[in-house]
Parts: C-alpha cells; sequence; structure tokens
C-alpha cells in the first residue's frame, strides 16, 4: 500500500490501483488534473447520495412509525384503540359524512342521506361513487364488512344495539347523540380520524364565519328568530338544542319566548299557532323520499288558518321557506356554514 499525498483526499492505494487510474505511479503524484477533478466529483456525488438514502430512510422509519402508533378514543360506547391514520371509513351519520368530507377524507360507505338519491345535493358531488350502507336507523352490516373499513364512526342516538357486530369489522366510534352541539361530535370524529389539527382548523373557520355574522348584523341581533318545520301530521316548533338552534344561539340571535328553551323541538296543535310568532319566521317542510304531497297539504293547511294570519311575522311578510337538508337534517358543519350564509342574506333584505 502506497500513501498519496498529493491527493485531497489523502488517499491510501495499492500499486495495482494506482496503475490502474494513471498507468504508473507518476501520473498520480505528478498530479493528473483530469483524475483529480473527477475524484473531487465522484465524492460529491457520492456524498449527496448517501444523504438522499438516509434522508429516505428517516422518512419510511418515521411512516412506519405513525403506521403503528395506537390512539385511545374515548367515545360513547368506551375506548376504541385505533392504529395509525384510517384510510378506509364507514359513516353512519349525516353529519359525520359532512365531518369526513370537511377534513379532505371521501369515505368508502356511508348512509344515504333523508332526501336525494341517494345524496343530499350540496354533497352530492363529493359523494360520488360511494357505496350506501343503509341509512342511520338501519345500517347494511354485511355491506360495511365487505367494504373492509378500518374505522366506522357512528352514533349511540341510532345504532346502540349494532355496536358489537360494527367493532368486530373494524375499530368503531360513537357520538353519544346527534344535531346540537354538533362541534362536539366533529370534535371527536376529527380525533377518530387522526386529523385534530385539521378538525381545529375547520372549527375555527367556522367561528370566525359566526364572529363576521355577528358584526354584520349588529342591532338586529336583538330581533326574535321563529324556526318552525312541517312534516307528515305533525307540525313542530324548535328549540335551542336542535341544529338550527345551535347555530342562532352561536350568533346570538334572539328566539321567541315559547322556543327560547332547551331541547330538540315540540309538537303543537293549531290552537299554539302563536307561539309560530317572532320578527322573522323561517319553516321547512320534510323533503324525505315519501309523503312529499301530503306535507304540502299539511303546510298549506295551516297557512290558511285564521290563526297563522294575524301572526304579526305573517303581517310584516318576514315568513322565508328554507331547505330542510341545510338547516335541519343533515346537520353537519358544511351545512352549518351554508346556513349561516343564507340567514344572513335575508337578514339583509
Amino acid at each position: 500500500m502506497i500513501k498519496c499525498d498529493n491527493c485531497p483526499l489523502r488517499t491510501t492505494l495499492t500499486l495495482t490501483q494506482r496503475k490502474c487510474l494513471g498507468g504508473n505511479t507518476g501520473l498520480h503524484k505528478g498530479g493528473n488534473p483530469v483524475f483529480d477533478s473527477k475524484s473531487k466529483y465522484l465524492v460529491i456525488f457520492l456524498s449527496f447520495l448517501l444523504v438522499i438514502i438516509i434522508a429516505g430512510c428517516g422518512t419510511d422509519t418515521e411512516e412506519k412509525a405513525e403506521s403503528e402508533q395506537i390512539r385511545e378514543v374515548k367515545h360513547a360506547m368506551g375506548v376504541t384503540k385505533i392504529p395509525g391514520t384510517p384510510k378506509r371509513v364507514v359513516v353512519l351519520t349525516n353529519e359525520g359524512t359532512e365531518a369526513v368530507l370537511s377534513l379532505g377524507i371521501k369515505p368508502v360507505g356511508a348512509v344515504h342521506s333523508w332526501s336525494g338519491n341517494p345524496w343530499y345535493k350540496h354533497i352530492a358531488k363529493e359523494m360520488k361513487g360511494v357505496a350506501v350502507v343503509g341509512d342511520e336507523s338501519q345500517p347494511n352490516i354485511e355491506k360495511i364488512a365487505s367494504l373492509k373499513p378500518d374505522l366506522i364512526i357512528g352514533t349511540q342516538f341510532r345504532q346502540e344495539k349494532a355496536y358489537k357486530q360494527l367493532s368486530q369489522i373494524a375499530p368503531t366510534v360513537f357520538s353519544e347523540t346527534l344535531r346540537g352541539d354538533w362541534q362536539e361530535n366533529f370534535s371527536l370524529y376529527a380525533e377518530a380520524l387522526n386529523k385534530k389539527e385539521e378538525g381545529k382548523k375547520v372549527l375555527a373557520d367556522y367561528e370566525q364565519k359566526i364572529a363576521d355574522g355577528k358584526k354584520k348584523l349588529g342591532s338586529k341581533l336583538k330581533e326574535e328568530v321563529s324556526i318552525v318545520r312541517f312534516m307528515p301530521g305533525k307540525v313542530r316548533i324548535y328549540h335551542k338544542d336542535s341544529f338550527s338552534g345551535v347555530l342562532l344561539e352561536d350568533l346570538g340571535l334572539a328566539r321567541p319566548k315559547p322556543q327560547d328553551k332547551d331541547g330538540l323541538a315540540s309538537d303543537i296543535t293549531k290552537e299554539r299557532i302563536p307561539d309560530m310568532d317572532g320578527d322573522i319566521l323561517f319553516y321547512f317542510v320534510w323533503e324525505g323520499k315519501e309523503n312529499s304531497s301530503e306535507v304540502a297539504e299539511v303546510a298549506q293547511d295551516w297557512m290558511k288558518d285564521p290563526l297563522w294570519k294575524k301572526l304579526n311575522v305573517v303581517q310584516k311578510d318576514r315568513v322565508y321557506q328554507v331547505s330542510d337538508d341545510t338547516w335541519n337534517t343533515s346537520g353537519g358543519v358544511i351545512s352549518a356554514k351554508m346556513m349561516l350564509e343564507e340567514l344572513l342574506q335575508y337578514f339583509s333584505k
């Protein structure tokens, strides 16, 4: 072995290696400029390649660690262990479907919307190709299993009896109830999906829209907002714990005294039509797949009643029909933002 003092790397070479490189030892020792230049670039290239390999190994290690990470999520039915970030998600609530979509995830399966074929109009495009797995009240267990999900999102309110079967298919997380404080459920779903930070951004955006809405409304926040729904064979006034009621409360809008109470809603008879009065009234009609003509007749019948015609809000012509989908049944973050935008438009009239 012979050490080359002139080589910038002070390389130790065998005689054979030196002959291969320069034909004799003098070529290297004498400072062959071609060899010296190529050696430098070769070393730089190899060093760069080594850095890339090490970085790649680090990325692979991080991804593997993330996929192997087990998270424990507390929910209505207990604690569920969820590995990594779910990729194949099945959703068994309409509000859950909106939550998943708003977090940038397209579910592999979901219960069909309460109206639409099979999805609400405002999410139909995003839900194209998603498998239908029954409805909220009766999810199709076999269909869900066939999709091989790695996470199932549902609710104790409607699917408690199916929880055991569902949890045998995949990790399953249930909210306790629906429609009221949807933001609490949204945060639960975001945690289950390993999207907590993204979830915080979605809620922060909603809160900013609420703050902007308050500024736009100004003194109009004192106006009492009445919410009414016409259904097959019944009519309801909605309270603070309804989907629309939560948004009105977030804005700080006033409610008529008969509606300014906890709970979802009250079924009323015609004798209680005066409880519908307010400064502005929004009503929605059940837009389900059946009985649409029957519901239309119910609404028309009530609006012909003398008590209805005597309402101050009717005489001031401040009664507006809005979508049952976005103002009531869908119950998610996408609908909340749509409802807020529509509400502000009506108040600007």
